[in-house]
């Protein structure tokens, strides 16, 4: 069977609801070196366009359809183990709602400088949390993957490291708010650390939008770190000691090449690589890629997704009047094109085979 075929009749599979089957491709592990290499494509969130965020379902998604890494953002539980969600507050991705023995810890945090109601998987023990079932984060976008609304718990980070060594793929885990769960005593690092070693993971990225635990992570493991950095604000525990830099002195020359000391990568916005004006149409690029480059840095976008309403204006494709416009498929593959002819390292995707497609179609 040929590449393309077997390519073809795996995706076909998944879509129609089978779980993995195949690993079509295999990279070499993680580093600092990829100069001349094919471009990774991480499973973001899994396997996100086709499957709720966050859940075995969607990583196994990603895997059969080809991924390199699948990615878990990591929180935690009241007793202190690591759970794949998007945030720490989970009305918007689980039932909890509707579970009206936990009608009581509906609550009012500060994240991050920021007022948060709702209900917070830190007043949750793992065994509570088990009891819900997880739900797609944005229906109106994508409606079809409320198809598996109610089917799925939310995994344990060791539940994802399982799934990915069956299968031989790299795992791309990110702390999430690590100033504020160090601050309510439950710090992400430890516990990170403790199931990667214990499984002896070597296909692996740590990410972080903040700088300080990636600097304590720096003198505590050898897997690469990769710092996040977005299209504006400043990293929160920058904020949090008082500091006037932002994400804007990180991505310049000499904030990359402070970056470099602690990590191997840079996993930025792609506005940071090809910006966009007020109307979504896409600019001439920065020389972000370059830049990193030339300090040993490989860059990672984020994040590649299939609807027209999250590409840049010139790559939507349909017509406009059409009530359906925003949530249909538009040139994701010549954008993730344009991109690595840029010279990116890596992707995140919500459809890890749309990124495969155009990785494999392309020379290394």
């Amino acid at each position: 069977m040929t590449t393309r075929r077997l390519f073809a009749s795996v995706l076909a599979a998944v879509l129609a609801g089978g779980t993995v089957a195949v690993v079509l491709t295999q990279t070499p592990p993680a580093t600092a070196e990829r100069r001349g290499q094919a471009p990774v494509v991480i499973g973001h969130r899994g396997a996100s366009a086709h499957r709720p965020e966050h859940t075995l379902l969607s990583y196994e998604a990603a895997i059969a359809m080809g991924a390199d890494y699948i990615e878990p953002d990591l929180v935690s539980t009241k007793d202190h183990v690591l759970v794949a969600r998007h945030e720490n507050e989970i009305s918007g991705t689980t039932d909890v709602a509707a579970h009206p023995e936990f009608a009581d810890r509906r609550a009012t945090r500060t994240v991050d400088g920021r007022p948060v109601t709702g209900w917070f998987t830190e007043d949750f023990t793992l065994a509570e949390l088990k009891t819900l079932r997880a739900k797609e984060r944005v229906p109106d976008l994508r409606p079809d993957n409320t198809a598996f609304d109610g089917l799925a718990e939310i995994p344990t980070f060791e539940e994802v490291v399982q799934l990915a060594q069956r299968h031989g793929v790299g795992v791309y885990p990110e702390t999430k708010h690590p100033t504020y769960f160090d601050s309510i005593g439950l710090s992400l690092e430890e516990p990170l650390l403790e199931v990667l070693n214990r499984y002896h993971v070597r296909k692996a990225y740590i990410q972080s939008f903040e700088t300080a635990n990636l600097r304590e992570l720096r003198g505590r493991t050898r897997l690469p770190l990769i710092q996040l950095i977005t299209s504006g604000g400043a990293p929160y525990d920058w904020v949090a000691a008082g500091s006037t830099r932002t994400y804007d002195d990180m991505a310049t020359p000499d904030g990359l090449r402070e970056v470099a000391r602690y990590a191997a990568g840079i996993g930025v916005d792609t506005r940071r690589v090809v910006p966009v004006d007020a109307a979504g149409a896409t600019l001439p690029p920065t020389t972000l890629v370059q830049d990193a480059h030339r300090r040993r840095l490989e860059v990672h976008v984020w994040t590649i997704r299939n609807e027209n309403s999250q590409l840049p204006a010139d790559h939507r494709r349909g017509n406009p009047a059409s009530p359906v416009y925003g949530r249909a498929t538009g040139d994701v593959a010549g954008w993730l094109s344009r991109l690595i002819e840029l010279g990116i390292d890596g992707a995140f995707c919500d459809d890890p085979a749309m990124g495969r497609a155009v990785v494999t179609g392309r020379p290394a």
